[in-house]
C-alpha cells in the first residue's frame, strides 16, 4: 500500500517515511521545500517537489502513485509567527488542507491521518490535557490546525454514504524533539532544542524564558516527544485506517507528565558534555506554568507510549545537528 507524506522532507515528515518504510508501507513525498530539505527524502522514495495548493499537482501524484492513503504533514507550523503572519498561515494550513481533501476526493482516496497540534487547546489551566478538553487556541497556528480538523469532520460526514467515504483521525502533539538519523535534523529558528544546539555550537550560553513559574524547578514544564514515537503514532493510525478498525477522530500523542526547561538544560549540558550555567531572560508573554497531555487513548488505540528518555532526546538530536555541519 502506498501512502503520500505531505511535508515528508520536513523534520517529522521525514521521519514518518522512514517509519512507513521499516512497517512495510510504500512513501510518497509531495514538499515545496520551503522549510524542508530535499536531502531529507531518501533516494529510493519518490519525491514530488510542489505545493499542497496546486490541486492538480496533488490530484496528478495521488493518480501516478496508486495511493491509498495520505499523511498530511505540510503547513506552517510556528505558532508565534503566526501572530504577525494570519494570512500566510491560513493560506498553507487551512487551504492546503482543504486542497489535500478536494484532491482525495476527485481522485477516490478516502484514508486520511492529519498532522494536528496541541495548539488546538490554547492555555488551558489544568494538569493533564485530554481530548475532550474545550478548544480555545491562542494563535492563528493553532486555530488553523483546529479548522482543519473541522473540515475532516464534515468531510467524514459528507461522504458517509459515498463509494469512498473519508477515514480519518488527527494527532495532537506539542514538542517533537531528537532524531532517528543523523541525516535529518530539526532546522527550525523557534524551537527550544535547535536553538540551544545552535548557541552551544556557537559559543553562546543558552537561556531560559522566566525561572519563577509555578512549577517545582520556576521553569516552564511541557510535553517533549522523540520524534521516533510520534512518526511510530501516525504509521500505527494509518495501519488502522487500512483495517477499517474503528478510530478516534483525535489523540493526544502526550507525555504523561512533561519535563521542565531547567531539565532539557541539564540534560543538554550532560549529553553534550558542555559545561554552562543558563541565563535567565524575562518571561515571554503568554507563556503558561506547564502544559502536560495524557495519551491514554492513543496508547489504548496506537500503541502509543514514550520509549525515549530525555537524554535519549538530546543524544539523538545533537547527533544530527553536529552531523550536518
Amino acid at each position: 500500500m502506498t501512502w503520500l507524506v505531505t511535508g515528508g522532507a520536513g523534520y517529522i515528515g521525514a521521519h514518518i517515511v522512514r517509519a512507513l518504510t521499516a512497517a512495510g508501507l510504500q512513501p510518497v513525498v509531495i514538499d515545496d521545500l520551503s522549510s524542508g530539505h530535499a536531502s531529507f527524502v531518501p533516494d529510493d522514495v519518490p519525491f514530488v517537489n510542489g505545493s499542497i495548493l496546486d490541486l492538480a499537482l496533488m490530484e496528478k501524484t495521488l493518480r501516478d502513485n496508486s495511493v491509498e492513503g495520505v499523511i498530511h504533514v505540510a503547513g506552517f507550523k510556528y505558532a508565534g509567527v503566526s501572530v504577525n503572519r494570519p494570512l500566510h498561515t491560513y493560506a498553507q494550513n487551512v487551504e492546503g488542507t482543504r486542497v489535500v481533501l478536494e484532491a482525495t476526493a476527485n481522485v477516490g482516496v478516502s484514508n486520511l491521518v492529519f498532522s494536528s497540534s496541541a495548539a488546538v487547546y490554547g492555555t488551558p489551566d489544568v494538569d493533564l490535557v485530554t481530548e475532550d478538553l474545550p478548544k480555545r487556541p491562542a494563535s492563528p497556528y493553532g486555530e488553523s490546525k483546529l479548522i482543519g480538523e473541522w473540515m475532516l469532520r464534515d468531510q467524514g460526514i459528507a461522504t458517509a454514504r459515498t463509494e469512498s467515504p473519508l477515514r480519518h483521525t488527527s494527532l495532537r502533539y506539542f514538542n517533537v524533539v531528537g532524531s532517528i538519523d543523523t541525516s535529518i535534523y530539526d532546522s527550525s529558528p523557534h524551537n527550544l532544542f535547535p536553538l540551544v544546539f545552535e548557541a552551544l555550537i556557537e559559543g553562546r550560553t543558552p537561556r531560559i524564558n522566566g525561572d519563577d513559574y509555578n512549577t517545582p524547578d520556576g521553569t516552564n514544564v511541557r510535553d517533549y516527544v522523540h520524534v521516533a514515537d510520534i512518526a511510530a503514532a501516525h504509521v500505527e493510525a494509518a495501519k488502522l485506517l487500512i483495517s477499517e478498525s474503528p478510530i478516534e477522530a483525535a489523540y493526544n500523542l502526550g507525555s504523561q507528565n512533561g519535563l521542565s526547561v531547567r531539565e532539557i538544560m541539564d540534560a543538554m549540558a550532560r549529553v553534550t558534555g558542555i559545561d554552562f550555567t543558563p541565563e535567565i531572560a524575562p518571561r515571554r508573554a503568554g507563556d503558561p506554568d506547564r502544559i502536560v497531555a495524557t495519551g491514554e487513548l492513543a496508547a489504548r488505540d496506537l500503541d502509543w507510549r514514550n520509549r525515549h528518555s530525555v537524554d535519549d532526546m538530546v543524544r539523538s538530536g545533537w547527533e544530527a545537528r553536529r552531523a550536518a555541519n
